[in-house]
């Protein structure tokens, strides 16, 4: 079972798509938008302790991040 994550009841592995949109799907998330836009997800995740296994940047900004078992309350 490598790979999951246990908790004092249960085993799990919870991962969450997330896609950043602009808004009318403006293409602005270029250049220096761009970068600024990674930094503050990465701020983000860090201070939650979220990890992010992968990104991409396109016309969207596609994150796939695996949430810690310190996140939920029922521990």
């Amino acid at each position: 079972m490598d790979g999951y994550q246990k908790s004092g009841h249960a085993i799990f592995d919870i991962k969450y798509h997330v896609i950043w949109m602009t808004k009318y799907r403006y293409k602005v998330l270029r250049g220096q938008v761009a970068v600024r836009l990674r930094e503050l997800i990465r701020q983000g995740c860090d201070a939650r302790k979220i990890t992010i296994m992968q990104g991409e940047r396109r016309q969207r900004a596609h994150s796939l991040a695996d949430l810690l078992s310190a996140q939920f309350g029922s521990e």
